[in-house]
């Protein structure tokens, strides 16, 4: 017989004890009449930068779409499986969320896979090479400036990245018209994992600053 790793039948355990029994109202509540957050995170794959715990959110409160490096694909309804795409029109029409935040993250392997332009492919297929193909412009723009460390092109593309998702949400028609109607808002954050500091993007000059959360 197949077990679940010690560390997840541990957790579920501690889960089950603990947050979902102070919380099974709730749960049994979300599972009656369905789930209606108010918020969508396309937030990175990395195991490190999770938004629920980031944001302390409970059940129900976070639709969350997770990808390598946080990204969003242009809309191209061209019959292909989009899995990001799929997510946010779900989101946007059936959920009808009021806010849409891309959540990138310090020290993030797809960016850095993006600014390794000798770096060979993991496998055959380079998925991972394909999808940050998604901001190789910029990663190439940036690889070439020779007055900038290492470090801080990483930090420059995790927050420019950020910048060109946001925009892509945009072609999205639904997502444009609802936002245009100001139903809809779109942001942009981006975590450090060292510190703990959550910077987030001004929707006007699109620099990232530090609000004070005291």
């Amino acid at each position: 017989m197949t077990h679940l790793p010690d560390r997840l039948i541990a957790g579920y355990r501690n889960f089950m004890a603990g947050r979902y029994s102070s919380e099974s109202d709730r749960y049994r509540a979300l599972a009656k009449d369905g789930q209606s957050p108010k918020t969508m995170v396309i937030a990175c794959c990395d195991s490190r930068a999770a938004p629920e715990t980031i944001f302390d959110c409970g059940p129900g409160e976070l639709f969350v779409v997770r990808n390598v490096a946080n990204l969003v694909p242009p809309y191209a309804p061209d019959g292909q499986h989009h899995g990001t795409s799929a997510a946010l029109e779900f989101a946007v029409q059936s959920l009808k969320v009021k806010h849409i935040v891309v959540m990138g993250h310090g020290r993030c392997g797809g960016i850095g896979a993006a600014l390794n332009r000798s770096a060979e492919p993991l496998s055959p297929g380079d998925f991972i090479g394909k999808w940050m193909g998604l901001v190789k412009p910029a990663a190439e723009a940036l690889a070439e400036n020779e007055m900038m460390t290492k470090a801080e092109r990483q930090t420059a593309l995790e927050r420019i990245s950020i910048r060109y998702q946001v925009e892509n949400l945009r072609s999205f028609p639904c997502v444009k018209i609802l936002e245009d109607k100001g139903r809809l808002t779109l942001h942009g954050a981006w975590f450090d994992i060292s510190s703990g500091e959550l910077w987030v993007m001004d929707p006007k000059t699109g620099d990232f600053e530090r609000p004070d959360f005291e």
